[in-house]
């Protein structure tokens, strides 16, 4: 049997290039962001997954939507990932690795560093904001 995962992930773009982040123990990078707990909106999941791992702070006003998306989950046999992707417009504060995060990294269409991406963001998120010339 197939267990789904549902996740958000909040994308943040500055001088055209993409934040990404790496917890620690991991190997791959993906956009800030968590998974839904029951009864809680995409919009409170990404503002407590902002405060977390970035230490930002943000409200639900400082998002838009970008895409929803499904892909095999990465290192979970048998697990789909099902992910709401928004766009982070403002939010207040500096960015810096929270208490999950042991990396933090920008990356254009590119990928010069050469950085293991998500599926979900290597595949559909990054073409789309370079397709869209939201980043190199």
């Amino acid at each position: 049997m197939t267990s789904l995962i549902h996740k958000v992930a909040g994308i943040i773009i500055k001088d055209r290039q993409l934040l990404v982040v790496r917890e620690f123990g991991k190997s791959v990078f993906f956009s800030p962001g968590g998974k839904i707990e029951p009864g809680e909106s995409k919009e409170r999941v990404l503002m407590r997954e902002l405060a977390e791992e970035l230490g930002i702070q943000t409200t639900p006003k400082d998002f838009r939507p970008f895409g929803h998306y499904k892909a095999e989950a990465a290192g979970k046999v048998g697990a789909m990932l099902e992910m709401d992707v928004l766009m982070v417009t403002n939010y207040e504060g500096q960015i810096r690795a929270g208490s999950e995060i042991e990396e933090l990294a920008w990356v254009d269409s590119q990928n010069q560093a050469g950085l293991e991406l998500g599926s979900i963001f290597e595949h559909h998120v990054i073409p789309e904001l370079k397709s869209k010339n939201l980043i190199d």
